[in-house]
């Protein structure tokens, strides 16, 4: 989703070495839409302000040239609308429809607004709807499917515009103005096909001109083949091609103008290069690289390349603006890759294909990911030791790629486990997906695309019965719809992944979610319950000598009784938390667990014993070299010490505090008012 053109029918392409940055014809449509957008609507006629943004439909068959023209018609009148232009693309190129709920997504993303992982889609529409109330803002939605698509993306604001390309007609969208897109008219096509070959070879022979756009029905796809087909043959003369085409016989294709040409340039291809096109039917999203080409051909990743480019110069691929080569299969050509790569390839070949090209995205995902831990000789060695052509020269070089290609590796995980066939391979590619994209985006910026990925692996394990799967994708899925607030949703996952965990007999499963299962109580405020599953988790790992992950359970289940305000059960298990921690010897943490110890006992009453305790907190902050925590640590002192009646000691240790924040890091202060407060008191209880 950018503010730049984004072509998928055939008029505006690029990748080749003529100049076609200027719009063909289209007059007429133009003309109709612009005074489309002028005209009143029926809501306006009988007296009601429009409840919803207006909806121009551009209506035509893939490669006709309509998503040209709805750019085109975006360029003229983008400067109504100073909030600016949307782009949304609702369609795959095999015809797939692409959720509703990605869409807004994407939209939410362009306008920098919030779209928290794992949202449903009518919280993601009604978050975009919502954004756009107050806005006018022009939005493009390209290759839609259907009418319900449209209508979920619609904004509730009659000042913005929204220009819809499909198919065919968008009915049950109220005053939708409706464009259908034909052939060019005969003098834009002449030009469009003197851009390829020259004025020399039209001017020379018009009427021969005239008979191939004839011949191609004026359609751009069909023009743009024809072109690409003549410049790569400079002696070839225009009458030949279009004598050839005029008395072209059926060939099995659909009869339309498009699937002429294409299978009259498809057949004079090399073999290999014929090869490779078809098999690109099966590139995830429609989008290749030269490594995706080799992969699926079986051929060097350099002469994928060269391929690659000769198909674009060709008009069979578009060249993608990207700092990286991407290619992309118009829409309109891919099912007849599909049909292509049906009958000239037996099946068994087809998924061999698709195994290579997945293994491949595994190898090339290790890389990716082990770029970035060059600290160890292990990943050095697994490194070197992988083929020079998955390799990556940087860790910034693996990035890039990773940015780039992430809708074709997000399509490569959908589509792998939508075969059903190769789940050993989807599995693999999904946990290095996950993996490469924590190493080089972080958990929080990729928990969108984790949470699609996680969803995933859940149908895989749910498909092929492997409860550990399960459990690990549960937890996963419920972490982030803990931290977007669904805590319920969550609760429900961190249930069914206990039960899966039990079933494989995973410990390190089954522990975690009864510590997950407790945390979701807690966050619903059901203190009681919140301590129950803590106490199984603590169970369990005392059960297996677990003894650090036994004190911070300790931590776990006193923070829940604090909460409750039984502070005599808190205090409890937050000497059980102390003495685990030196018993460990984890110095941090006997530190923190001690500042938590007197926090309760403030809150308790006992003054001089949280005197007492927060004075041995300070001594093991500083053997831990936690001036942070020592600071909040003397803060805490100083509010003892007010309740104590030492006024003038409380105001010597809130200096101290401020001496050691501005030595320490002074831009990030609000980290000790977190800490004062990270066991604030929801309750109160007269228990000891």
């Amino acid at each position: 989703m950018t503010d730049q053109a984004v072509d998928t029918d055939g008029v505006r392409l690029s990748g080749h070495e003529v100049a076609q940055d200027h719009f063909l014809g289209r007059t007429r449509e133009l003309k109709e839409l612009r005074a489309d957008i002028e005209r009143a609507g029926l809501d306006t006629i009988s007296g009601r302000k429009a409840p919803r943004a207006r909806v121009l439909l551009i209506a035509g068959r893939p490669g006709s040239g309509r998503t040209a023209l709805a750019e085109e018609l975006v360029r003229q009148v983008a400067g109504r609308y100073p909030d600016g232009v949307l782009r949304a693309r609702l369609g795959e190129p095999d015809g797939t429809p692409v959720p509703v709920e990605d869409a807004a997504r994407e939209l939410l993303g362009a306008l920098e607004l919030p779209a928290p992982a794992g949202a449903a889609e009518d919280e993601l529409t009604e978050a975009l709807r919502t954004a756009l109330a107050e806005r006018r803002t022009l939005l493009l939605l390209d290759d839609a499917a259907g009418a319900e698509q449209v209508d979920a993306l619609l904004p509730d604001a009659p000042d913005c515009l929204v220009v819809a390309v499909s198919k065919g007609p968008l009915t049950g969208i109220a005053d939708v103005r409706p464009c259908t897109v034909g052939g060019l008219d005969t003098k834009s096509a002449v030009e469009l096909l003197t851009r390829y070959t020259g004025s020399v070879r039209i001017t020379v022979d018009p009427r021969s001109a005239e008979s191939l756009v004839e011949a191609c029905h004026g359609h751009p796809t069909a023009l743009v083949l024809a072109g690409g087909w003549l410049a790569a043959r400079p002696k070839a003369a225009v009458s030949d091609l279009a004598k050839r085409l005029n008395t072209a016989t059926d060939d099995g294709t659909d009869g339309t103008p498009t699937a002429r040409v294409f299978r009259y340039v498809y057949d004079e291809l090399p073999g290999q290069a014929a090869r490779i096109l078809r098999l690109l039917a099966l590139a995830p999203a429609g989008l290749a690289d030269p490594h995706t080409a080799s992969a699926l051909a079986g051929c060097s990743v350099a002469a994928a390349r060269a391929t690659l480019d000769e198909l674009a110069a060709l008009g069979l691929l578009r060249t993608l603006e990207s700092p990286l080569p991407q290619y992309e299969v118009p829409g309109c050509l891919h099912p007849l890759l599909r049909a292509l790569a049906e009958s000239q390839e037996r099946p068994a070949e087809l998924q061999l294909a698709r195994a290579r090209m997945l293994e491949r995205t595994v190898r090339l995902l290790q890389s990716c990911r082990a770029i970035t831990e060059t600290d160890s000789p292990q990943a050095r060695e697994k490194l070197s030791a992988m083929p020079r052509e998955v390799r990556f020269p940087t860790p910034r070089a693996a990035a890039d790629w990773l940015c780039v290609r992430r809708p074709a590796l997000l399509a490569s995980a959908r589509l792998a486990v939508a075969d059903g066939e190769l789940d050993t391979l989807a599995r693999r590619l999904m946990s290095q997906l996950v993996r490469a994209m924590v190493a080089h985006e972080g958990t929080q910026a990729a928990a969108a695309d984790l949470y699609r990925v996680h969803r995933l692996v859940l149908d895989v394990a749910e498909r092929r019965g492997l409860p550990r799967e399960k459990a690990a994708a549960l937890l996963n899925l419920g972490d982030v719809d803990a931290q977007t607030g669904r805590t319920r949703d969550a609760l429900a996952r961190y249930r069914s992944a206990l039960d899966a965990g039990r079933r494989a007999n995973d410990p390190y499963a089954t522990s975690r979610a009864m510590e997950s299962v407790g945390g979701a109580y807690q966050e619903l405020e059901d203190y009681d319950r919140a301590a129950d599953w803590f106490g199984r988790a603590l169970a369990d790992r005392l059960a297996r000598g677990e003894r650090e992950q036994a004190a911070r359970l300790y931590g776990r289940i006193a923070t829940a009784h604090t909460y409750a305000g039984r502070y005599g059960e808190g205090l409890r298990n937050w000497r059980a938390a102390v003495v685990g921690y030196r018993k460990g010897g984890d110095v941090a943490a006997h530190a923190r667990a001690l500042s938590e110890l007197a926090r309760v006992q403030e809150y308790a009453g006992r003054f001089e014993e949280s005197l007492r305790t927060c004075q041995e907190a300070v001594e093991w902050a500083r053997r831990a070299e936690d001036v942070r925590l020592q600071a909040a640590l003397q803060l805490r002192l100083a509010d003892t010490l007010e309740h104590l009646g030492d006024p003038a000691a409380a105001r010597l240790h809130r200096a101290a505090a401020e001496r050691m924040l501005v030595e320490e890091a002074p831009e990030d202060d609000t980290r000790v008012e977190q800490d004062r407060e990270a066991c604030e008191i929801r309750s109160t209880s007269s228990e000891d």
